[in-house]
């Protein structure tokens, strides 16, 4: 077979799908030795990924994601590759592409959140951009030869949401956490940048995050008598994380609410093994990768009970409910006061990583690539 994955994403461009399509093609490079590969990336990351398997080649594919040379020219420029599958691991999918083809559905957050908080985009071009992404992805699903996610949650969403899915295959492939992460060192404890005890958020300040209603919710925390404690948040300062720290300040909320910016490698290892508690208050996830690469690490978890979040973390996290402050107050202060607690759950969470791993969801992909071509 000729296999294509439209690996655009590839790397730290592509955040957390770029992890995905990193990950899923180091390992599938690992157990294929029948099949060839051609791997599609942008000049950006071009210079990211190195075949090591003589089965695996790259191909420049210069074509910007949701933009109209993704829809018009790209579908076309893909024929002289003559490929039997291509695997798009995203719901971008050209409407104008023919060939038999697989998806990756990670979540339909947009179809839930659809706000224009959420976007940098005008009112109408947002309204715009939101009714051709529910006719890509629509169109997607509809085509795909078999659909692969990644929790029983967004199988079942998208089963709820497009009800013609419910005729198709779809597989559920899970992630994993990154070996460079869960291996990766820092600085000894007594050396992590921020003074401790404090409580770790890792990720973006996507609306749909809900970090608002955390850094309200900590405000209460501390309060109510655990004044030593810090907030720390790290991610990029993109439009969405520097508007949280400006709403943050001008609101006269808490000094003791840290945004960290982005982190290293060593720095983000160095944060995770100071922090006391590792906490996600998301609304609407996928598959929920944060918090279990915090468990890989040994940092307990508090989460929120939304979405694929229990079925992903098991019963190695502390629950709580997103959409209620008091609720989140209640679980800081559980964990904040209960240090037999706390390593239970780490240890708890460390077995609960363990059980997901990127080989597995490798050999799931390729059993679905075989499928695929056999229709």
């Amino acid at each position: 077979m000729r296999i294509g994955i439209d690996a655009r994403f590839y790397g730290t461009a592509g955040r957390g799908l770029g992890r995905y399509v990193s990950e899923l093609i180091r390992e599938l490079e690992l157990i294929d030795r029948e099949n060839d590969y051609v791997i599609f990336l942008r000049r950006a990351n071009y210079g990211a990924y190195e075949p090591k398997n003589p089965k695996f080649t790259k191909a420049l594919a210069e074509f910007p994601w949701y933009g109209w040379k993704e829809q018009l020219i790209y579908p076309f420029w893909l024929r002289k590759f003559r490929l039997d599958l291509l695997h798009f691991p995203h719901f971008n999918v050209p409407l104008l592409y023919r060939r038999p083809f697989i998806v990756t559905v990670h979540d339909l957050i947009l179809m839930k959140f659809p706000t224009v908080r959420a976007t940098t985009l005008p009112p109408f071009l947002f309204r715009l951009k939101f009714a051709a992404y529910k006719v890509v992805i629509g169109s997607a699903l509809r085509r795909a030869r078999e659909i692969a996610t990644v929790s029983q949650f967004v199988k079942n969403d998208i089963e709820r949401t497009f009800p013609f899915a419910k005729n198709k295959r779809i597989t559920v492939t899970y992630e994993a956490c990154a070996p460079t992460l869960s291996g990766a060192t820092g600085s000894p404890k007594d050396k992590t940048p921020i003074a401790r005890p404090y409580f770790l958020y890792v990720g973006s300040a996507y609306p749909h995050k809900n970090l608002e209603t955390l850094i309200s919710a900590f405000a209460a925390f501390r309060r109510s008598g655990f004044t030593g404690h810090r907030l720390v948040i790290v991610g990029e300062k993109d439009r969405f994380m520097t508007r949280l720290e400006n709403e943050t300040r001008s609101a006269a909320a808490d000094a003791n609410v840290v945004f960290f910016g982005r982190a290293t490698d060593e720095e983000l290892a160095a944060i995770y093994d100071g922090a006391q508690v590792y906490v996600f208050p998301s609304l609407c996830e996928g598959f929920g990768l944060p918090p279990l690469e915090a468990m890989s690490r040994g940092i307990p978890v508090a989460s929120s009970n939304a979405c694929c979040l229990p079925e992903v973390l098991g019963d190695a996290a502390e629950y709580f409910d997103p959409s209620d402050g008091k609720s989140i107050v209640a679980s800081l202060a559980k964990l904040a006061s209960d240090e037999t607690l706390r390593k239970t759950l780490a240890e708890k969470g460390r077995q609960r990583a363990q059980g997901f791993n990127w080989k597995d969801c490798a050999e799931q992909t390729r059993a679905i690539y075989e499928r695929a071509l056999n229709k």
